[in-house]
C-alpha cells in the first residue's frame, strides 16, 4: 500500500500521479526559471492557470479552494514569488483555506554556493503556513506532496513543499513507500458526554443565544443551527469581521452582526444568561476597548472543530468538535421551550433616489444589487468603508453567500471571487469592492478575461482611502495621503482586456445592473461596473 509508480519514473511523474489521485489538477501559478523543469510538457490532463501577480496567484486558489471544499494546488517562484504571496498566503490561513504550495528552489547541486535565486525561504512566509517542508532527496518529493494535501486539508491553510529545479528530473528510484496516508478521515461524531456537559448548561438558561461565524458556513451547519435557534427560542448573531455566514440571515431569528468594540458587544449582549458560540471564536473585536466582554454572570461556551480557536477563547467551556454534529446531538438532548421567539434583524429601508445634481450613495448600489440578486448568489466583499451597511443590505441566504478577507488585508477580493466563480459555476459570483482595494489585484481582472470567470464585479469609487480618512477624523488628526479620484477603475479593467464601464446617475446604475444580473449564472465573461458613489461619512465597527 502507498507504492507508486515505476522503477524508470521520475520524481516529476511520480508526483504527477500523487496530484492526480488526490484531485490537485488545476495549477495556480505565476512561474519563474525555477519551475520550468516542472512545468515544461505539462500533462494534458492538468490546467494551469495564469495569474499576473503572485497575491492573485493565492487568491485565486484561495477562492478555489473555499468554492470545492477541497485543497488547491499553488506554484511559486522561490524568493521572489513567496516573498510576494506572504500576505495572500496569511489571508488564505485565517480564511481557512487549504492550499498546497509548491515553491521553487535554485539546483540542489550548487545551493551551498548561494547561486543566483537561492532562496532561505523556510521561515519567509513566518508561521501562517501550516506546515513546510524541504525534502531531504529528490525521491522524497512525492510522498511530501501527498502529505502536504492532508496537512492543508487538517490544519485548514497553505502547507509548503520547497523543491529543487533539479529534483523534478531526477529518478524516482524503486518503488518504495510514500511517507502519507493514501486516505485521512476525520472523525465526526462528538463525545457524548461532552454533549450532555454542554446540554446541562443550556437547559436551565432563561435567555439563551447563539452567536455563530464562518466555521458553521456549511449546508449540514446550517440546518443544524437553524433547527437548534428555533429548538431554543433564541437569537443568533453573526460574529464580527466574519469572513463567512454561519447562518441565513434572512431567518426571523437573525438578530444581526456583532460590534466589534467591547462596550458594544456587552451592549448587545445584555439579558442573556448563556451564549453559546458556533464556529466563531469568543468574541472577535477590532480596536482596543478596556472591560470585560460580556456582563458578569453570563456564562460562555463555544463549540468549535478549530483547536487554536478554542484554546485562545476565554469561555466557561469549549467543545472541540464539528459544528454540525455537536447541534444535532443537542437537539436530541433539550426539550422545547415555551418562551416567544425574539424578534429578528430587520433590514433598513431602502433609500430614496438621489435629487438631480446629488450623488449616488453605497447604499443605492447595495440595495439595487439586493433587488436583483438571486438567493443563491455569492457575494465577494473588499469595500471597507461600505461593510457595515453592505452586510445589512445584502444577508447571506445560502452557504457561502457571503465571502471576505477574514485577515484584512487588501488585494483578496477580486482574485478570490475568480476563484469561487472558477469552483462553482452553477452560483452567481458578485465581488462589492472598493476602488482602492480593486487596485491591489487589479491585474486578477486579466485571468478572468482569460479563463472565462464571469463574475460581476462592482467596484464603490470614493476616490480614496476613505477608512483611513474617517480614522485619523476620528482622532482629530489630518490625514497625509491624498485622494486618488483621477484612477479610472474601469478604464484599467479595459485595458486587461475585461468589459467594464463607468456609471454615475442612478438611472443608468439600475439599467446597468438590470442588464447585468439578468443571468448571472450562465455569465462567462467578467463585467465590471464602476460606480461612482459619494464617501460614506461615517465608519462603524
Amino acid at each position: 500500500m502507498g507504492g507508486r509508480g515505476g522503477s524508470g519514473a521520475t520524481v516529476r511523474e511520480r508526483a504527477f500521479e500523487v496530484m492526480r489521485e488526490r484531485g490537485l489538477t488545476t495549477i495556480f501559478a505565476n512561474p519563474g526559471s525555477t519551475e520550468v523543469p516542472f512545468l515544461g510538457g505539462l500533462p494534458s490532463d492538468f490546467r494551469f492557470v495564469l495569474a499576473l501577480h503572485e497575491g492573485s496567484v493565492v487568491g485565486l486558489a484561495t477562492g478555489f479552494a473555499i468554492g470545492r471544499g477541497e485543497p488547491a494546488l499553488v506554484l511559486l517562484h522561490t524568493t521572489a514569488g513567496l516573498g510576494n504571496a506572504v500576505a495572500a498566503l496569511a489571508t488564505a490561513r485565517v480564511n481557512r483555506a487549504p492550499l498546497v504550495v509548491l515553491v521553487g528552489q535554485q539546483d540542489r547541486r550548487h545551493l551551498a554556493l548561494e547561486p543566483f535565486l537561492a532562496g532561505r525561504l523556510r521561515g519567509l512566509a513566518g508561521e501562517y503556513p501550516v506546515w513546510v517542508d524541504e525534502p531531504a532527496r529528490a525521491e522524497d518529493v512525492p510522498g511530501a506532496l501527498a502529505r502536504a494535501c492532508h496537512e492543508a486539508r487538517t490544519g485548514r491553510g497553505p502547507a509548503l513543499v520547497i523543491v529543487p529545479m533539479d529534483d523534478w528530473l531526477a529518478p524516482a528510484g524503486e518503488d518504495h513507500e510514500l511517507a502519507a496516508a493514501d486516505r485521512v478521515l476525520a472523525a465526526r461524531a462528538p463525545d457524548p458526554a461532552a454533549v450532555a456537559e454542554l446540554a446541562a448548561l443550556l437547559e436551565p438558561a432563561d435567555s439563551p443565544a447563539l452567536v455563530v461565524g464562518a466555521g458553521a458556513d456549511d449546508a449540514d451547519s446550517w440546518a443544524a443551527l437553524v433547527a437548534l435557534a428555533e429548538r431554543l427560542a433564541c437569537p443568533v448573531w453573526q460574529e464580527a469581521f466574519g469572513a463567512r455566514a454561519g447562518f441565513p440571515q434572512d431567518h426571523p431569528l437573525f438578530a444581526g452582526h456583532l460590534p466589534a468594540g467591547r462596550a458594544r458587544l456587552r451592549e448587545a449582549l445584555a439579558g442573556h444568561d448563556v451564549i453559546l458560540a458556533v464556529g466563531a471564536p469568543v468574541f472577535r473585536q477590532y480596536p482596543y476597548e478596556p472591560g470585560p466582554l460580556v456582563e458578569p454572570g453570563t456564562r460562555v461556551a463555544l463549540v468549535t472543530d478549530e483547536p487554536a480557536e478554542a484554546h485562545r477563547s476565554p469561555a466557561e467551556l469549549a467543545l472541540l468538535a464539528a459544528p454540525a454534529a455537536v447541534c444535532e446531538a443537542l437537539l436530541r438532548e433539550l426539550g422545547p421551550r415555551s418562551s416567544p421567539a425574539p424578534a429578528g434583524f430587520a433590514r433598513p429601508a431602502a433609500p430614496a433616489p438621489p435629487a438631480a445634481g446629488e450623488p449616488l450613495r453605497a447604499g443605492h448600489v447595495l440595495e439595487a444589487l439586493f433587488e436583483r440578486l438571486p438567493p443563491d448568489a455569492v457575494v465577494v466583499e473588499e469595500a471597507p468603508s461600505n461593510r457595515p451597511e453592505l452586510l445589512e443590505r445584502l444577508p447571506a441566504r445560502r452557504p457561502l453567500g457571503f465571502l471576505g478577507a477574514a485577515m484584512g488585508g487588501l488585494g483578496f477580493g477580486m482574485p478570490a471571487a475568480i476563484g469561487a466563480r472558477m469552483a462553482l459555476p452553477e452560483r452567481p459570483v458578485v465581488a462589492v469592492i472598493g476602488d482602492g482595494s480593486a487596485m491591489y489585484a487589479i491585474q486578477s481582472l486579466w485571468s478572468a478575461q482569460r479563463y472565462e470567470a464571469g463574475v460581476l464585479f462592482v467596484v464603490l469609487a470614493n476616490g480614496g482611502y476613505r477608512v483611513m480618512d474617517l480614522l485619523a477624523g476620528a482622532q482629530g488628526e489630518a490625514a497625509p495621503w491624498p485622494a486618488f479620484g483621477s484612477v479610472e477603475i474601469a478604464a484599467i479593467a479595459r485595458g486587461l482586456g475585461c468589459a467594464a464601464v463607468r456609471l454615475e446617475g442612478h438611472d443608468e446604475l439600475l439599467a446597468a445592473l438590470d442588464e447585468a444580473t439578468a443571468d448571472l449564472t450562465a455569465r462567462a465573461e467578467p463585467l465590471l461596473l464602476e460606480v461612482v458613489v459619494a464617501a460614506d461619512r461615517e465608519f462603524r465597527v
